[in-house]
């Protein structure tokens, strides 16, 4: 899976979870409401792929981290959706955790 289609399926999919219109994402991401339909719609279609600043900004609109729209891991993927719905606290656990198992392999 190449970078566009990446994007492409995971905006896809982060935005259908959040139950919004490609015109409706686009406005909050402060897209001009004539073109944000559009914009979203290429996107999606791998035809443009969002700048980074945009793309931080339609994760932020889609509750998602940054990175969930660039992994190509599905598995990661889901790991970084529940990793951001986790509070700081949690985060820190589950980060010695991780180290703790690592070095155990």
């Amino acid at each position: 899976m190449d970078d566009i289609s990446v994007i492409s399926k995971r905006l896809r999919e982060a935005r259908l979870a959040a139950g919004m219109s490609q015109k409706k994402l686009g406005i909050a991401a402060g897209i001009d409401e004539f073109s944000a339909s559009p914009r979203i719609n290429q996107y999606e279609r791998g035809k443009h792929v969002p700048d980074f600043l945009i793309a931080e900004r339609l994760a932020t609109v889609l509750n998602v981290p940054t990175p969930y729209l660039f992994t190509r891991d599905d598995e990661l993927a889901k790991l970084i959706l529940l990793y951001g719905q986790l509070n700081v606290a949690t985060k820190g656990r589950l980060l010695e955790m991780a180290v703790s198992i690592k070095s155990k392999t």
